[in-house]
């Protein structure tokens, strides 16, 4: 179902007009698989990543890359002022454990951050590599899974009728 209203979203008139009016390259804009796929996987390895302006840095990769621009900023927005603090514990946690670094107490204070950041620093971007690699890896491999198993499940029942 969601492919199917990408499809029709990219062949709107109105889209295409905006696209002709401010020059955007339609790569960017595309709702195929692959940028789809593409523009998951970056937006989701960008999300994992503790720092400021993560659509920013989404926007660096756009001259590098081919991806669906759109869809990469929906997925940095996965870490929000809400998800943040949960899962940068989770991964200072897991970049210690693996680190086999004993985990400070962490207290939410600007005065802690600022007096334990060389400690935590090597840690959390640790645990921050493993998830980022692994979940934006995940998140492209389920994309393209549910894109395949939707336009297979389109033709079985095209053949059906």
């Amino acid at each position: 179902m969601l492919r199917k209203t990408l499809k029709k979203t990219t062949k709107n008139k109105k889209l295409n007009d905006f696209i002709k009016k401010y020059k955007i390259p339609p790569e960017y804009l595309s709702g195929n698989r692959k940028m789809i796929s593409r523009g998951v996987f970056l937006g989701l390895f960008i999300a994992f990543i503790p720092m400021p302006m993560q659509m920013a840095a989404v926007l660096l990769f756009v001259p590098f890359f081919r991806f669906n621009v759109p869809i990469a900023l929906a997925m940095c927005w996965l870490s929000n002022p809400f998800t943040m603090p949960p899962m940068y514990y989770i991964e200072y946690l897991t970049g210690s454990y693996i680190l086999g670094i004993e985990p400070k107490p962490v207290e939410l204070t600007l005065e802690w951050f600022s007096e334990n950041i060389d400690d935590i620093f090597i840690p959390l971007y640790f645990g921050t590599a493993l998830y980022s690699v692994i979940g934006s890896t995940v998140g492209y491999f389920v994309v393209n899974h549910f894109w395949r198993s939707s336009v297979h499940k389109e033709k079985s029942s095209r053949k059906k009728k």
